[in-house]
């Protein structure tokens, strides 16, 4: 039997205040546990469950200390329904029909970034988005403050597959860290609804058109969503913990951990 995830109460709580693009001033509640070289785990839609708890005891577990920003929703378990409802409301953090431009709370998110990096006297940082945060982490990776990233299922805009929740200024800012920084990780399950084949051919439309690898795309057979949490099978040979295992070792080798 899988053992029960580590709970919220067992991880210190601070708080960050930063300001979007838009000069609001947004704060959240950071969750922090474990020792090593930081990995900002960005909470999915569903919100901070039990399994996305468990992910991080696997990000612990493997040498990192996590950092887990509390966005939206209740902790410690799901609600789909009633965190799509929060997020609409959310309007001076999340925009999340636009294409062409990410959501100002990624502004955030930078900053979020870069404190953790200064004040734990490291390089960088790991970052993983996941559903709506998943475009996130493509974002993110473009800041001297990540040294890696992982788009799980990224869905942003959900009305337009073919689009990125990303400017062309991103974009661009992306393609040259990772020119130097190496492939990033993308993350779906082969018959996602929300994270399409139309999604994935615009990403490597976007960052692979050229002939060089930036986004390294791993495909797990099925039809499924959530490849790192709700989905996640512990079961050794699982396509989706061959999935994580794959993450640990692109965070192991990026962020200087030595992979269990």
């Amino acid at each position: 039997m899988t053992p029960a995830a580590t709970q919220i109460a067992d991880y210190t709580k601070t708080e960050f205040t930063a300001e979007t693009r838009e000069g609001h001033t947004v704060s959240h509640d950071i969750y922090h546990r474990g020792s090593g070289t930081p990995v900002v785990l960005i909470q999915e839609l569903p919100g901070i469950g039990q399994e996305t708890l468990a992910l991080a005891d696997s990000l612990v577990d493997a040498g990192h200390e996590v950092v887990m920003p509390h966005l939206f929703g209740p902790i410690g378990k799901i609600s789909i329904g009633g965190n799509l409802a929060r997020v609409m409301c959310m309007r001076k953090e999340f925009r999340l029909m636009a294409s062409h431009a990410s959501s100002p709370v990624s502004d955030w998110l930078r900053l979020l970034c870069r404190e953790v990096r200064d004040s734990r006297s490291v390089d960088g940082v790991g970052v993983i988005g996941m559903c709506l945060t998943g475009n996130f982490a493509m974002t993110l990776i473009s800041d001297d403050s990540v040294l890696a990233a992982v788009a799980s299922q990224p869905a942003m805009p959900f009305f337009k597959q073919g689009a990125l929740h990303m400017s062309p200024e991103e974009i661009a800012d992306s393609r040259r860290a990772l020119d130097t920084k190496g492939p990033m990780r993308v993350l779906r399950f082969e018959d996602d609804p929300l994270s399409t084949v139309e999604k994935s051919e615009c990403i490597h439309r976007t960052f692979n058109d050229d002939g060089h690898e930036r986004v390294k795309e791993i495909v797990i057979p099925g039809k499924g969503h959530s490849v790192l949490t709700l989905d996640f099978i512990d079961e050794t040979g699982h396509p989706t913990r061959r999935a994580l295992d794959n993450v640990l070792t692109y965070f192991a080798t990026n962020l200087g951990v030595a992979a269990n």
